[in-house]
């Protein structure tokens, strides 16, 4: 079993959202973190919150899209605190919208996704978290760290209309630590490192609770537990993943039952 204490995370998207309660969480565990996010303003909201608490933390302004901000971030977990253990890529974006719309009076398509509101989920949520994931191993694996890949899939990657895009990205989530922990394997590395992902159902985040209430409302209806699933609950999943050395190579989904809109 490994211990939280002492031990470092990396995460980007850790300005706001499931990064940011990841970042509470481990520092509240007694972890060390190191967050990434492409607000400054965010960023430096975080890091006074947590040192407040006595965390230790530190920060750096990045777009996850460039691979010398990846490596300006794992590097700085290595200079500021000695190690790298935990890395989580939070940073994500949607741009939800059908692939073609045909009109309901003339079944002609009058509109469609463009390439850009495509490539730019993709530029971000596959993309950079290619370029995180690959920076972090590095500094993991020269500086003799033990530790965890957590990735961010999400139960869109069963396949959700109008997120042929989000659902895309969040599908390659759930493949990759299979692959990554081949490879690890192949090479020796696979019980110094391991690769996980989790996929989290509807999250209560500020963004989500901040939605129409009548469409919210519409969303629990589909929710066996009859609620969102908190972010510190998702936090919780990582730590635990973290924790136990057996759960490796795998998705575990936090959904609170959630099965897409069918009762089953």
């Amino acid at each position: 079993m490994l211990n939280i204490q002492d031990s470092v995370a990396v995460i980007t998207g850790g300005g706001s959202g499931i990064g940011e309660t990841i970042a509470k969480y481990w520092v509240k565990n007694g972890g060390k973190v190191v967050l990434g996010d492409v607000s400054r303003d965010a960023l430096n909201r975080v890091e006074k919150e947590i040192q407040a608490t006595g965390g230790q933390v530190a920060t750096l302004a990045m777009d996850v899209t460039k691979e010398q901000d990846n490596d300006a971030l794992a590097q700085l977990a290595i200079e500021r605190f000695g190690a790298l253990n935990l890395v989580v890529p939070c940073a994500g974006i949607i741009r939800d919208g059908l692939l073609v719309s045909p009109d309901r009076e003339t079944g002609k398509v009058t509109g469609k996704m463009s390439l850009d509101q495509f490539s730019s989920v993709v530029n971000i949520n596959l993309t950079g978290v290619f370029l995180t994931v690959r920076e972090c191993a590095e500094k993991m694996i020269n500086n003799s760290c033990k530790g965890l890949i957590c990735l961010i899939s999400s139960t869109g990657s069963l396949g959700t209309a109008g997120q042929i895009n989000y659902s895309s990205t969040k599908a390659a989530m759930a493949v990759m630590p299979k692959v990554i922990t081949a490879e690890f394997f192949r090479r020796g590395l696979a019980d110094k490192i391991r690769c996980v992902a989790v996929a989290p159902g509807y999250v209560g985040t500020p963004m989500v609770k901040g939605m129409n209430q009548k469409a919210l409302d519409k969303i629990i209806e589909n929710v066996p537990i009859n609620r969102l699933v908190e972010p510190e609950e998702v936090a919780s999943l990582i730590g635990e993943l973290y924790r136990n050395e057996a759960l490796s190579g795998d998705v575990y989904f936090i959904h609170g039952g959630l099965r897409l809109g069918s009762k089953g």
